[in-house]
């Protein structure tokens, strides 16, 4: 069976974005009084009173500048939550199963160029079926070749949650 890893923004990125985002603005911490946002750093969701910051983020941009590739208009941004300072990334039950499954999703592939090649809505009936349901849907788009990774995105406002790369 093949595990498909959730990636969090990496470490360097977030140094970057905790200092001025993807748009050019700099951040603008708030003290999370609720608690729930999905944090992209650790993904996992946070508690009330942790210090977030919401940040413009470019994933499929900063993917490329790794690569080389030139994503064209498929380069977008938007907003993710983030903690204001440094944490230790994802840990926890986050490493036995995928994070932000409580909803629907998207499943976005892209190719080595960084083109959108297609999207999947990952329906998930009950908690219990929500690892089974996002397994088959990362086999089902690495197994076409051109599928370089996937983005995970959340389908009522499109947000970027997490990346997987072809295992």
């Amino acid at each position: 069976m093949t595990t498909y890893t959730a990636r969090p923004i990496g470490p360097s990125a977030l140094k970057e974005l905790r200092d001025t985002d993807d748009a050019g603005r700099p951040r603008m911490p708030f003290t999370d009084d609720e608690g729930g946002a999905p944090l992209r750093c650790c993904l996992r969701r946070s508690e009330p009173g942790e210090r977030l910051v919401l940040v413009s983020y470019a994933p499929l941009r900063r993917w490329a500048a790794e690569t080389g590739a030139e994503p064209g208009a498929y380069d977008e941004r938007g907003p993710v939550f983030i903690h204001a300072a440094a944490c230790e990334g994802p840990g926890g039950p986050v490493l036995d199963g995928h994070p932000f499954t409580g909803a629907h999703r998207i499943v976005r592939r892209y190719s080595a160029d960084g083109r959108i090649l297609g999207g999947r809505l990952v329906e998930v009936p009950d908690a219990a079926a929500a690892d089974q349901a996002f397994d088959e849907a990362f086999a089902a788009a690495f197994g076409d070749p051109e599928t370089l990774l996937v983005h995970v995105r959340a389908v009522e406002y499109g947000c970027f949650l997490y990346e997987v790369r072809r295992p």
